[in-house]
């Protein structure tokens, strides 16, 4: 009996060993990454929406008068002042800085002991800083600015009439026209009409070598000052999109939250798999036949945009991409891509058609660039009277969802 009862105890030992090295075999290690964070600087970055925004034509015309030599008698300059026209195009790529091509056609006229004349066709690059913006800060409202410039050109001077013209060409005779490469300077008062066109008044200096007006001698420089005004006309508006990096803090900790509630319950799993295979061995388990089985949506499946825009950019593109694969991965399930528009900015009848337009983009890129059925997508625009996150700036936004 005693040898019985003994060989009972050492079997179930043996049982009892098997199944503890069996549980601790399977048990699953999760190992945490740990994400090194970095502190942004809480600041508003302003850029166009696309490379197409913010270019601008420049109309313009005034006055001009060369200062050069002369030999009027009594210290009579006897400058003269004649017409200057101007057409220029160009593109702020900031508030604070941007370039535009200018160029100037006119006559010039001076006395040089009887009248001269000649001919002046310009082309500048000039390079604009807006003084306000960089001082005051960026005001899309702002209706005076001034803006200073610097700028290099060519100019196509011909048409001398200038008798005692002193600089010669290569076969020894006086030069009717030539080139001359100059560098001008001036100051742009820019007074804002609109969104779309502006009033300028500028004054412009430009300063070539001694033979502007095809004589050489006295002063070793020439200049040309001229003063124009007109309009600046906006292809798409003037304003530029805003971005700040902590407008994203909140978002970005519930994602974290998120993801430490998926951690708790994958380690809740875990143990209680464990425990399962602990109980081992387990009945034979019928074979059945597999079904589709529909998975919810991703986590957080939204595309975000910036203010006014309905671009989806490389950022949000990951968002595109997941969901693009989500449905491919369930081919019988459908999806609502609902539009949402801040209610901060613009009306309610232009953000209904703004959310329309973002919620079009972000299907035409699944349909286009991912072969999705456009059959499968149901577009709804929601507009502004509807608000999903109580932080104004999220709401800027494209939300997936499961059709009711």
């Amino acid at each position: 009996m005693k040898k019985t009862l003994l060989l009972c105890a050492a079997c179930s030992g043996m049982l009892w060993c098997a199944n503890e090295a069996k549980a601790q075999d399977s048990a699953v290690i999760v190992e945490e990454t740990v994400v090194a964070t970095e502190n942004v600087e809480c600041k508003t970055h302003y850029a166009p929406s696309s490379w197409r925004d913010n270019w601008f034509i420049q109309l313009g015309a005034g006055i001009q008068s060369p200062f050069v030599e002369n030999k009027m008698d009594k210290g009579d300059d006897g400058r003269h002042l004649t017409a200057v026209y101007n057409l220029g195009v160009g593109r702020w790529i900031s508030p604070y800085l941007g370039f535009r091509f200018s160029a100037y056609y006119g006559s010039i006229h001076w006395n040089q002991g009887n009248m001269n004349r000649a001919k002046v066709a310009n082309l500048n690059v000039d390079f604009m800083w807006d003084m306000f913006n960089s001082i005051s800060g960026y005001n899309p409202k702002r209706v005076f600015s001034i803006v200073p410039y610097i700028g290099l050109g060519g100019s196509f001077v011909y048409d001398y009439k200038a008798p005692e013209a002193n600089i010669n060409n290569s076969h020894g005779k006086t030069k009717n026209n030539q080139w001359l490469l100059p560098v001008s300077a001036g100051l742009q008062l820019r007074f804002r009409l609109s969104n779309y066109v502006d009033f300028f008044a500028e004054g412009r200096a430009q300063f070539y070598g001694d033979n502007y007006n095809n004589t050489a001698y006295g002063k070793p420089i020439d200049i040309n000052i001229s003063a124009i005004g007109g309009f600046t006309f906006y292809f798409t508006g003037s304003e530029f999109d805003s971005y700040n990096p902590c407008d994203y803090v909140g978002y970005i900790n519930n994602l974290n939250n998120q993801v430490n509630d998926l951690r708790g319950a994958l380690a809740t799993s875990t143990a209680a798999l464990a425990a399962a295979e602990a109980q081992l061995p387990c009945p034979e388990v019928p074979d059945v036949v597999a079904q589709e089985v529909t998975v919810e949506a991703p986590l957080l499946s939204t595309v975000r945009f910036k203010i006014n825009s309905a671009y989806v950019s490389s950022e949000e593109m990951v968002n595109v991409y997941n969901m693009a694969e989500w449905l491919k991965a369930n081919p019988g399930t459908n999806v609502v891509v609902r539009g949402y528009a801040d209610e901060d900015t613009g009306t309610a009848e232009y953000n209904l058609k703004l959310s329309e337009r973002r919620a079009k983009a972000v299907a035409d890129i699944l349909v286009n660039d991912y072969g999705v059925n456009p059959d499968r997508l149901i577009i709804e625009a929601a507009g502004s009277a509807v608000q999903p996150y109580d932080t104004n700036d999220w709401n800027r936004i494209v939300i997936f969802a499961q059709p009711e």
